[in-house]
């Protein structure tokens, strides 16, 4: 899990680089913002390939494939919690991503290790 989370640190400060670099050279906000996720979602899945879960060889479309529907789902639980906590603690409150970071941490984890980079002989 505390690779897990340094993983999460890195894929944040340089998606947040790439944002703000990306902005200071010009870029328009959400093309700023498309870059930044680009080159996270890559990291992401390169750190939390080696890294985290300890994956070797040749990477499959199918591991990207998965990796994509597991970032997917748990972006959606985080958009459905946010809504929830921010419909109970206010639409304006900073605690509401609290709950939200916390339901996307827990389910792009366990995708990630069970669906995403479970070992080939499980499959």
């Amino acid at each position: 899990m505390l690779r897990f989370g340094l993983t999460g640190l890195a894929n944040s400060a340089v998606g947040w680089a790439v944002i703000f670099g990306g902005l200071w050279a010009g870029l328009s906000g959400l093309a700023a913002n498309a870059a930044g996720y680009a080159v996270g979602l890559v990291l992401s899945f390169t750190l939390n390939r080696r890294f985290v879960f300890g994956v070797g060889g040749r990477v499959s479309a199918r591991e990207v494939i998965r990796f994509l529907a597991a970032f997917a789902i748990a972006y959606g639980a985080n958009v459905a919690v946010l809504v929830a906590a921010q419909s109970v603690l206010g639409a304006d409150s900073p605690w509401a991503q609290l709950p939200a970071l916390a339901a996307y941490i827990v389910i792009f984890f366990v995708l990630s290790q069970f669906f995403v980079f479970r070992p080939a002989a499980s499959e």
